[in-house]
């Protein structure tokens, strides 16, 4: 079934600042675009370059005035469920080199200081039953609160709060499974069933050779989400990042089946 994504970024700017934006879904053998529709009002102009891993695009914006970003587009989703928990994990010494960056520490996930809290609870598993094992841990022990962090919370610091949102999840597992040995990679996407709707957060792990999407906070089935980009966390795939201080006036995202009206843009 086709899925929907409408997008709508609402900016203000008080001096001229050059911003990074990343909302455009990615296409791949997995998520084919169907139709698509990017609008920024007024029109800044934007240099297109390639997402991290070549997975997806982002456009350079150099902003002077308030500006809008309007992002429509349907995408349709070939990414058939598998069951991690059946998957091996490859030897460590076997990663490849493009895959390594995903075992290391990153800005806001430090598997070093998940080494204990893996041997206190998880000493008995491996491969992709410890993946998925981790992920239900997190989703069972922590709470979904939309105050409970920010935009600088790094993993360490929601594992002991045991709250946060999508990122924060996200986060904490990225670090759990990369002090196991595991790469994995932070996800940015659109996907229907997220509540509330927004930007979500999942997590790919590499596992018997490829990459395989999990999310933590159990709300988006893999095979229907659509992927705007990859990197070691939310540092590298966020919607916006600018360089010059703006402050979002508003923001909706809405994510639905294609059996379900849209609202127009």
């Amino acid at each position: 079934m086709p899925i929907t994504v409408c997008a709508n970024l609402h900016y203000k700017v008080s001096q001229s600042c050059d911003i990074l934006l990343q909302i455009e879904a990615a296409q791949d053998a997995t998520q084919r675009c169907l139709q698509e529709t990017l609008t920024i009002s007024p029109d800044l102009g934007s240099r297109q370059i390639e997402g991290e891993d070549g997975i997806g695009i982002r456009r350079w914006l150099v902003a002077s005035q308030n500006f809008r970003c309007q992002y429509q587009a349907t995408f349709e989703i070939n990414r058939p469920a598998k069951r991690i928990e059946d998957l091996r994990a490859d030897p460590v010494s076997q990663t490849p080199g493009p895959v390594t960056k995903y075992l290391m520490p990153s800005r806001y996930c430090h598997p070093e200081a998940f080494i204990s809290v893996l041997a206190d609870n998880f000493a008995a598993l491996s491969g992709g039953a410890l993946v998925t094992a981790i992920s239900h841990w997190i989703n069972d022990s922590f709470t979904y609160d939309i105050s409970a962090s920010t935009g600088v919370t790094t993993a360490t610091q929601s594992l002991a709060a045991r709250a946060g949102v999508c990122r924060d999840y996200a986060h904490v597992l990225i670090a759990m499974v990369r002090s196991a040995g595991i790469p994995a990679r932070y996800v940015s996407a659109y996907a229907p069933d997220v509540r509330p709707q927004d930007f979500h957060a999942l997590v790919e792990v590499y596992l018997n050779g490829a990459w395989h999407l999990i999310d933590p906070t159990g709300m988006a089935d893999p095979s229907e989400v659509i992927r705007i980009g990859v990197g070691r966390d939310a540092a590298d795939a966020s919607f916006l990042t600018s360089y010059g201080y703006v402050s979002l006036e508003s923001q909706s995202v809405e994510v639905l089946r294609n059996d379900i009206a849209m609202p127009a843009l």
